[in-house]
């Protein structure tokens, strides 16, 4: 393929926001025709069609939302090099890419890049969530500028990266309220044959939750996995099955999911480990988060207290 026409990619991107080819030319200023020629030189181009006709309507076709997805990214990053280039700031990077693991919980995600936007430089933070095998290869191509995990970088992956701790929480079983009282009554034997929700196996919580139902000499019944620890909360909350979570997040769940703390894992804890691609930090972003992290997570804790 031949070296894309910047201007033709406009005239592409503009079509699709705007849903048709006269608004498009409204928008910029030109002749219908002349955007319309364009674009089918940009067609030319990539070798397959970018619209189908809907009706009266313009929809874009496969190919069509996979290029608007770039256009997309493109005409943002551009927009934001011109505002960089007129800043007396230009130094510093204005996007700060971060890759969160699904299995973290999203309060304790928070908690710790919140730093980053309190930076004086203007900043925008952009979160992206995955496993971590996907997560570590687009930090090795420079697509995120840090990692947050529930577990260092696995032993034997080829990835140029460095693990930086920043604290641990222990875990405990949580319930709906109405439910709560019961199970803490001979907490853990309560526990057998009681229905549970638990993240999918690649998570570290759950390996160690694993161990631990294997130690207590228990038979939970596990009635559904999750690769998002939001989505494993929010069912809790609709039913009567227990969940791991983070005993910092005591005072959240209750607020947000009447949920209440059956009784802690004993050995069990979460991990919080930021990975970089770089062994001297240099972003002031990732500097702020990783000082001030293990902070504002013992904060978390604090107020979180109350675990029976």
């Amino acid at each position: 393929m031949r070296h894309l026409n910047y201007n033709h990619l406009l005239y592409f991107w503009t079509v699709a926001r705007e849903g048709s080819v006269a608004r498009a030319a409204d928008s910029l200023h030109l002749a219908p025709q002349t955007i319309s020629g364009q674009i089918k030189s940009l067609e030319g181009v990539i070798g397959k069609p970018l619209f189908r006709r809907a009706g009266r309507a313009l929809a874009l076709t496969a190919a069509g939302h996979i290029m608007q997805q770039y256009a997309d990214e493109i005409f943002t990053l551009g927009a934001e090099l011109s505002r960089r280039m007129k800043s007396d700031d230009a130094g510093v990077p204005a996007t700060f890419n971060v890759g969160i693991v699904n299995s973290i919980s999203k309060l304790v995600a928070r908690e710790i890049l919140q730093p980053a936007l309190a930076l004086e430089s203007e900043l925008r933070l952009v979160c992206r969530e995955s496993d971590l095998e996907k997560l570590l290869a687009d930090l090795a191509v420079s697509r995120l500028d840090l990692v947050l995990s529930d577990r260092p970088i696995p032993a034997g992956l080829s990835v140029r990266a460095y693990n930086y701790p920043l604290g641990e929480s222990e875990v405990a079983l949580f319930a709906p309220s109405r439910h709560a009282r019961r199970y803490r009554r001979r907490f853990p034997a309560s526990v057998d044959g009681a229905p549970l929700l638990l993240p999918v196996h690649e998570s570290a919580l759950r390996r160690h939750v694993d161990d631990w139902i294997e130690a207590q000499a228990i038979k939970p019944r596990v009635i559904a996995e999750f690769d998002d620890s939001a989505l494993m909360k929010a069912f809790a909350a609709a039913g009567e099955a227990l969940f791991p979570a983070p005993v910092q997040l005591t005072a959240h769940l209750a607020r947000m999911y009447d949920a209440r703390p059956v009784g802690v894992l004993a050995g069990v804890s979460e991990r919080y480990v930021a990975i970089s691609p770089e062994r001297r930090l240099h972003h002031p972003a990732a500097r702020r988060i990783i000082d001030l992290a293990r902070v504002r997570l013992d904060g978390t804790a604090a107020a979180s207290s109350g675990v029976a």
